[in-house]
C-alpha cells in the first residue's frame, strides 16, 4: 500500500511540475477544461480577473494560466511534502496536516505574489505620472489633439503610464469614444491619482474647457504629491537608520569611552 501511495505521489508530483515548466497547452487540454468550469463555479470571487486586467492580462488564456499555474504549484509541493512524510513514516494525522498546510501556504504565496506585482505596477504608474502628463501638456500646447498626444506618449514614451495609453489609444481605435477609453483606464488602474486626473480630462473634454490648465494644475499637484512621498520614505529610512545607531554604534562609542576609565578604577582597587 505504501509503496503504491508512493509511486502515485511521485508522478502526481512529476505531473505538477510538467505544468509548471510548459509553455505549450496543447497537453493540458483537460487540465484547462478544469480550470473553466472552476472559474464559472466560483465566479472568480478573489477577483482574479480583475488584478489580472490591471497588469495587461485580459485574456481567458492569463487567467487559466494563472489558476494552472497556482494548482499546479500547490499540488506538486503538496505531493513532494505527502512522499516525505509517508517515507518519514509520520503519523497520518501529522502527514495530512503537513500536507494541506504547505500546499495552503503555497497558494496564498502566489496569490500574495500577484498582489505585489500590482502594487509595484501601480507604485511605477504614480512615479512616472508628473512627467508623462508634463509631456502631454507641452504636446497640447503646441496643438495636438488629447489623443494625438496620448498616442505620442505612447509611441516615444516607456513605462506602464504610457503602456496604458498605448491601451487607450487601441481602444480607441476599435471604434471607443476617447471618454469611455479614458474611463477604463481610471477603473482598470486603481490609483487615486490617476483616478482624478481621468475624471478632470473627461470632464474638460466634455465641456470644452481648456485642458491645458487643468493638465498643468494636475502636473503640480503629482509633483507636490511626489515630493511628500519622497519625504514619507526619507522619514522612515531615517528612523529605520537609527536602530543600528541606538542598538550598535552607541554602545559600542560608550564602551569605548567608559573601558580606560573602568581599567585605572581596577588598578586603584588592586
Amino acid at each position: 500500500m505504501t509503496t503504491i501511495l508512493l509511486v502515485s505521489m511521485l508522478f502526481a508530483f512529476a505531473g505538477g511540475f510538467v505544468l509548471i515548466l510548459r509553455d505549450d497547452v496543447d497537453p493540458l487540454k483537460l487540465l484547462e477544461e478544469g480550470a473553466k468550469s472552476g472559474a464559472q463555479l466560483s465566479r472568480d470571487r478573489s477577483g482574479i480577473h480583475n488584478r489580472l486586467e490591471e497588469l495587461g492580462k485580459y485574456s481567458k488564456k492569463d487567467y487559466e494560466n494563472f489558476r494552472i499555474r497556482q494548482f499546479g504549484l500547490s499540488a506538486s509541493v503538496s505531493s513532494l511534502v505527502l512522499v516525505i512524510n509517508v517515507i518519514s513514516r509520520k503519523s497520518l494525522f501529522s502527514t495530512f496536516f503537513f500536507t494541506l498546510s504547505i500546499g495552503a501556504l503555497v497558494y496564498v504565496f502566489i496569490d500574495r505574489e500577484l498582489t505585489s506585482q500590482i502594487k509595484r505596477h501601480r507604485l511605477a504608474i504614480e512615479a512616472e505620472f508628473p512627467a508623462v502628463i508634463e509631456m502631454m501638456t507641452l504636446a497640447i500646447a503646441a496643438g495636438e489633439t488629447p489623443m494625438q498626444a496620448m498616442l505620442r506618449i505612447a509611441q516615444s514614451a516607456e513605462g506602464e503610464l504610457a503602456k496604458e495609453f498605448a491601451i487607450v489609444i487601441a481602444q480607441i481605435r476599435e471604434g471607443s469614444p476617447l471618454h469611455i477609453a479614458l474611463d477604463a483606464m481610471g477603473r482598470r488602474v486603481q490609483s487615486v491619482m490617476i483616478r482624478r486626473f481621468v475624471d478632470a480630462v473627461i470632464t474638460a473634454t466634455l465641456r470644452g474647457a481648456p485642458l491645458i490648465e487643468v493638465l498643468s494644475r494636475h502636473a503640480i499637484e503629482a509633483r507636490g504629491n511626489q515630493r511628500n512621498r519622497i519625504m514619507n520614505a526619507a522619514g522612515k529610512a531615517e528612523v529605520s537608520m537609527m536602530i543600528p545607531v541606538v542598538f550598535l554604534i552607541l554602545p559600542i562609542s560608550i564602551l569605548f569611552a567608559l573601558w580606560p576609565s573602568l581599567s585605572n578604577l581596577n588598578l586603584f582597587v588592586n
